[in-house]
């Protein structure tokens, strides 16, 4: 029997061939409910962050803490979960989303750091991690997160995205004086740019893939500010608390969908075991 038959054979019998070891990928395939709720994510990531430093009293030091603290709780439920789960795991990317922004507001606005400097030394944070992780594992696909050093490296990925995405999109914001609407649509016509690449001239998927993902930041952190800031500041004066509960409430009902339907569930993966 071929590796492939074995997979398949695995894959419809929901049984495992002997000496072979059931591996399942940790994170969602890559469809159009994943960037709708990644996008919708780091709106909230933006407006909760706002909505927390502004109305729980604790500072932006002992809110950066106590989100620290949710998202390692849900962190170590991703882990120990032996397959994708869609309320765990985009639970800990809209916790992520958060502590990413709150990282980099704390160092321009405690710190007093330059967004010049956070941006690059995220940006530079971020290449260590890729390079990093392909040292490790000869790749940076998502398709195949399903060990633990893997799962590790991909986490660190992300928050290292949210971070930079938050310095990158507020320094342009800065340096153009766009307004919140006209960076929103800045932003999102270069994630349009980048599927143009990827798709009509063959552009590097897995590099489509993680400049997307770094774009998506500013793109909903734009989207956020423009529906939650007051209207004298440009933007609709939905306030953080309105938009935040909205945005939530979107993805909660898409998470339920994609927990009911399995649509974005990646396919079973056989090792060969060694013994």
């Amino acid at each position: 029997m071929t590796s492939e038959t074995s997979r398949t054979s695995t894959a419809a019998t929901g049984t495992t061939a002997p000496g072979l070891l059931s591996r399942w990928n940790k994170v969602p395939e890559v469809t159009v409910y994943f960037w709708v709720i990644k996008v919708l994510c780091t709106t909230v990531g933006e407006t909760a962050a706002d909505l927390l430093n502004e109305k729980a009293g604790l500072g932006l030091t002992g809110v950066s803490l106590l989100m620290s603290a949710l998202l390692a709780v849900v962190l170590v439920v991703q882990f120990r979960t032996r397959a994708y789960r869609p309320a765990v795991y985009w639970l800990a990317v809209a916790l992520i989303s958060v502590v990413g922004t709150l990282v980099s507001d704390n160092l321009t606005d405690n710190m007093g750091v330059a967004l010049e400097t956070t941006t690059t030394v995220f940006a530079i944070a971020l290449a260590v991690a890729f390079a990093a992780w392909y040292r490790s594992e000869r790749t940076l696909s998502i398709h195949h997160i399903d060990t633990g050093r893997r799962e590790a490296f991909y986490w660190l990925a992300v928050l290292f995205t949210f971070a930079l995405g938050t310095s990158a999109g507020d320094l342009l914001a800065e340096q153009l004086d766009l307004g919140y609407w006209l960076s929103a649509v800045l932003f999102a016509a270069a994630i349009a740019a980048i599927a143009i690449a990827r798709f009509a001239l063959g552009l590097n998927a897995v590099w489509s893939f993680w400049i997307a993902y770094v774009l998506t930041r500013p793109l909903g952190a734009s989207v956020g500010d423009y529906l939650s800031q007051p209207t004298g500041d440009g933007g609709l004066g939905l306030g953080t608390v309105v938009t935040s509960v909205l945005f939530l409430a979107v993805i909660l009902g898409l998470v339920v969908f994609l927990s009911v339907t399995r649509k974005d569930v990646t396919e079973q993966r056989a090792v060969q075991q060694h013994v």
